[in-house]
């Protein structure tokens, strides 16, 4: 149960974050993603901040043996990139700069009664099925690691 609350906790104020800092209004993300046009720096010191608390956040809590809801670390052991990682981060770059939205903000304005937003959620949902569903299929074609040079 301290786990469930923990992770609501944690949950509450990752979206309050996106809200302040303006990840859940598409016209501020559209904005900073048009860098050739009228582009708007503001989410710059959204990312610098996140990208400083988790790289303070993870060397901190990786001091631990284990975590304090948890038995275990999960952390990731592959480290090679593929074309499976760099076609899905390429689907949610183009995905986030049609919408306006990644999952995060996505899911802290659902509140807002957009009905929209219930469809690009039921559309993230099936981008996140669709692989597993087929995931046998894509390890054969796409597990060959890309060269780094």
């Amino acid at each position: 149960m301290v786990k469930i609350l923990a992770a609501l906790l944690a949950g509450l104020v990752f979206g309050a974050g996106l809200s302040l800092g303006g990840m859940t209004d598409p016209a501020v993300v559209l904005g900073f993603l048009d860098v050739f046009g009228q582009w708007n720096a503001q989410l710059v010191f959204v990312m610098g901040g996140a990208v400083l608390t988790t790289a303070i956040g993870y060397r901190w809590v990786l001091r631990r043996s284990k975590p304090l809801f948890d038995a275990s670390f999960e952390l990731p052991t592959v480290r090679a990139l593929d074309m499976r990682l760099v076609g899905g981060a390429a689907l949610f770059g183009i995905g986030w700069g049609i919408a306006g939205y990644c999952p995060g903000p996505v899911l802290a304005s659902l509140s807002g009664g957009d009905a929209s937003l219930w469809l690009l959620l039921v559309a993230m949902l099936a981008g996140w099925w669709l692989p597993a569903a087929f995931a046998v299929e894509l390890d054969n074609r796409v597990r060959t690691p890309l060269p780094l040079s």
